[in-house]
């Protein structure tokens, strides 16, 4: 497996994963409907860096890393992570979990924060805890999940001190 920074060029692979991951409603706020345009702005828009995981050429997953916030609050990072369905199960999610953390370090972040970690979402969850992000709010019935209806969402953040570079 090979982690590298997205190019645009990439968004022909990033997007059919995209559209899956979205299409079932179930952890990402994006309508299964979005557009490509509006997909494209996600992984490639001003301020975002973006990274892909390929398995023999393939790209098989991604994340972005961004600030959580601008200004004043551009010291803690944001990031998002989606892996094909076809390669989940196989530790794809957390290597590139392990690789953020490392980049935002690198970065200059001094944490990271995921506002909005759907709690169904029991995979992510426990992948987040396993690298040790705390759950450190819930927001009640804050996501409409297409098959579960209004579910709660977790606010998870996590230190970059102990972050080897």
């Amino acid at each position: 497996m090979n982690i590298r920074k997205a190019k645009e060029k990439d968004f022909k692979e990033i997007w059919p994963i995209f559209k899956e991951v979205i299409s079932k409603g179930d952890t990402y706020v994006f309508a299964p409907d979005t557009n490509e345009e509006d997909g494209y702005s996600f992984w490639f828009g001003e301020g975002i860096t973006s990274y892909v995981i390929e398995d023999n050429g393939q790209i098989v997953g991604m994340y972005r890393l961004i600030a959580n916030q601008r200004d004043l609050g551009s010291h803690v990072a944001n990031a998002s992570f989606m892996v094909s369905s076809k390669h989940q199960g196989k530790g794809i999610g957390k290597t590139m979990g392990l690789h953020c953390l490392k980049e935002a370090k690198k970065a200059g972040f001094n944490a990271i924060q995921f506002n909005f970690v759907v709690s169904t979402n029991v995979g992510a969850v426990k992948l987040w805890e396993n690298l040790g992000f705390k759950i450190v709010g819930t927001l009640p019935k804050a996501f409409n999940h297409l098959g579960l209806g209004l579910v709660d969402v977790y606010i998870m953040h996590m230190f970059l001190d102990d972050i080897q570079i």
